[in-house]
């Protein structure tokens, strides 16, 4: 097995990490390999936010809970009420992508990007989360007036975030596969 494939197959979302930044350097290569991903019409569609600044990411944070905690789904609901909420799993680095909305694919391009950065991270022992709780938030004022204050263009819209950190957690181990999901026709 490859190297390449080894890395996929290991990567797991982590949700514990060291009060530690990652290296500029470190960052910059997992923002290339978002950047890199492959998209429709290559039309590089995709706007990646950096956020590593604690008093935005305690803000994302507030604004996320009180979204879920005011959104009438119980489950929404029950998470935010956990004494240790935290959207982006106390991950020092936070990546917001958003894609214009007026572009065909911005959804699946993003959804790559973020993908591609996921396995960059893994590369150079890193850990990440795929976060998706941001499309909520996203949809209501609070959470329009949390976007203008990140700088994302106005016609761009949430597509998926991540969170990269140090691991402080064992590696997990992966859920068994679900049986019946391929079918190949020759």
């Amino acid at each position: 097995m490859n190297e390449t494939i080894k890395i996929i197959l290991n990567r797991r979302s982590i949700r514990k990490y060291k009060n530690e930044q990652i290296k500029d350097e470190e960052l910059q290569m997992i923002l290339e390999a978002g950047k890199y991903a492959p998209c429709g019409l290559n039309q590089q569609s995709t706007y990646f936010t950096v956020v590593q600044n604690e008093k935005m990411l305690k803000k994302i944070n507030d604004v996320c809970k009180q979204v879920y905690l005011s959104s009438g789904i119980k489950v929404f609901e029950d998470r935010a009420k956990a004494d240790n909420f935290c959207v982006y799993h106390g991950a020092p680095t936070f990546v917001i992508a958003c894609g214009e909305k007026e572009v065909a694919a911005y959804l699946n391009n993003g959804s790559v990007a973020l993908e591609n950065m996921l396995i960059a991270a893994e590369s150079m022992g890193i850990g990440s989360c795929w976060v998706h709780a941001l499309t909520m938030i996203f949809q209501t004022e609070e959470g329009q007036t949390l976007k203008n204050e990140l700088g994302i263009p106005d016609n761009h819209v949430f597509v998926g975030a991540a969170a990269f950190g140090y691991k402080d957690m064992p590696q997990p181990s992966p859920a068994p596969r679900k049986e019946g999901t391929v079918n190949i026709i020759r």
